[in-house]
């Protein structure tokens, strides 16, 4: 009997612990609370009951983002955060409050798209709010280098076939890797919306300083844009509604001769066959028989004609130093020009020659010779190049790399450089800019400069040489991109430059 009384209570006590126990743990439930705590740039700023509530007042609150940017929905800034938390603290903060302290201290996002561009040297990023912004800003971009008749054949896979001369591009990208990420971006960064705008920066950069011109009676492309720094190229490339060098201008009209700066590198290689001018050489013969002062051509001198096939790399417009010939042929024989005169008066005075005054017009007399093996291509003529003036032009082909550089005329040797790598040298620090180099007197008043050489020279200061007499060979040093002859002439100092196409015209 007492067994089964004590068996009772024990079951009596555990069943009020068991009570007990339910009863505490309900009472404990009652008293816990779903609260949130939030964060911003890491500082608890409230603790809220509704993260939903909080989203809302900050959606609801921002209609002049919307209508700025026309988009249905603003969000948190980034460094927002949200925490859920169980507490039996019932103190809240007023979620107008929470609201105030975040639109004092942080800006609010909209959702769009970061295009990061990664470049060999740098790296910048672009805010878009639709990613077809970005796509029509870049195709418009490569627009501008490249005409839109071509970039629509290559995309299409619409090239038609060379039949006698003409080109194919092989392939076209970008050299910066160029990634696309949906992201939440502050509303106080630069955002575009306008592929228009966004191509102006891809071309000209971040607040460029536009410049127009208003066209006047006897204007051309070509002037106007030497007399504001730029080629025909570029500016063709800032007027877009112009195809043409020879495109008809109407006086009045203003166009934009702003210099381009590009943020982007279009590359695109073409394969092409073209007719290229080989230009005649001036030699004069003496006749004994003829009077003193005779002077007559007596031979006419004409322009041969080389078909060459050739690949090469276009970067932004401007094509590359060197030519990959794969093939020449010719087309016309080049005759040189022949002048016969009679004998050199003896007598003392003058027997005239070319001018030495700079300010007035190039009289260029004197036999030059082209200073390259023939079937060449001239890669870079006189002329300007992103605002700077390039005073010379680059001649490639004609056996490139290695490949014989001759002297344009006699004269004697007053610079000769060989400090520098063979090719694949870029930068100042290696005889500047020209590498490799070689610069003739000609007594004449002409000097003659050979840039870019192979570290093979074949003259030395202070030699005397012949026209057309091995002085050293085709390179890559210096400030170059590939194989090629940079070839200057100046008029009273070997710096004060004019266009040697003059010398064989």
């Amino acid at each position: 009997m007492k067994k089964n009384i004590i068996v009772s209570i024990l079951i009596v006590i555990m069943i009020g612990i068991v009570l007990f126990l339910a009863s505490k743990e309900s009472k404990l439930n009652l008293n816990i609370n779903n609260y949130y705590q939030v964060f911003l740039n890491g500082n608890k700023i409230g603790v809220i009951d509704s993260e939903k509530e909080l989203y809302n007042l900050i959606d609801n609150n921002q209609s002049a983002i919307k209508k700025q940017y026309n988009v249905k929905t603003v969000y948190p800034p980034t460094d927002l955060k949200i925490v859920a938390m169980n507490t039996y603290n019932s103190k809240l903060d007023n979620i107008n409050e929470v609201y105030n302290k975040i639109e004092k201290e942080d800006d609010f996002t909209i959702k769009g798209y970061v295009i990061t561009i990664k470049g060999e040297d740098e790296t910048f990023k672009i805010n878009v709010l639709d990613k077809d912004v970005f796509y029509n800003a870049a195709k418009r971009f490569v627009k501008a280098f490249l005409n839109e008749d071509e970039y629509d054949k290559y995309i299409n896979n619409m090239q038609e076939e060379i039949v006698n001369t003409g080109r194919i591009i092989e392939n076209m990208k970008f050299a910066e890797k160029i990634t696309i990420k949906e992201a939440y971006i502050n509303v106080y960064d630069k955002i575009y919306t306008d592929e228009l705008e966004l191509t102006q920066y891809l071309l000209y950069g971040e607040n460029p300083k536009n410049n127009y011109y208003t066209i006047k009676l006897g204007d051309t492309i070509e002037s106007i844009s030497e007399s504001n720094k730029l080629n025909v190229e570029e500016f063709l490339i800032a007027n877009p509604s112009y195809k043409s060098e020879e495109a008809v201008l109407r006086v009045g009209d203003k166009v934009n001769v702003t210099l381009i700066n590009p943020q982007l590198t279009f590359i695109y290689n073409l394969y092409e066959i073209t007719d290229v001018e080989q230009v005649y050489e001036k030699t004069t013969v003496v006749d004994k028989k003829k009077p003193v002062g005779y002077s007559e051509i007596t031979t006419p001198g004409q322009q041969g004609i080389d078909r060459i096939t050739e690949t090469y790399s276009v970067t932004n417009g401007e094509r590359s130093q060197e030519a990959k010939v794969i093939k020449k042929e010719t087309i016309r024989e080049v005759v040189n020009q022949v002048t016969t005169k009679g004998p050199t008066y003896t007598g003392g005075g003058s027997s005239g020659g070319a001018t030495s005054n700079y300010t007035n017009p190039v009289n260029v007399s004197g036999d030059w010779g082209w200073p390259t093996n023939k079937g060449y291509i001239i890669t870079s003529p006189w002329g300007y190049r992103w605002g700077s003036l390039h005073r010379g032009m680059d001649i490639s082909g004609a056996g490139n790399l290695g490949s014989q550089i001759y002297a344009a005329a006699s004269g004697v040797v007053v610079k000769a450089y060989n400090g520098c790598p063979t090719k694949g040298y870029l930068g100042n620090r290696c005889g500047g800019e020209l590498g490799n180099s070689i610069v003739i007197n000609h007594g004449n008043g002409y000097y003659t400069t050979y840039a870019h050489l192979h570290k093979t020279i074949k003259v030395k200061v202070g030699q005397t040489v012949k026209k057309g007499q091995v002085i050293g060979y085709m390179g890559s040093s210096g400030s170059s991109t590939g194989a090629h002859l940079h070839f200057a002439v100046g008029q009273s100092s070997p710096t004060n430059y004019f266009n040697p196409m003059r010398l064989y015209q």
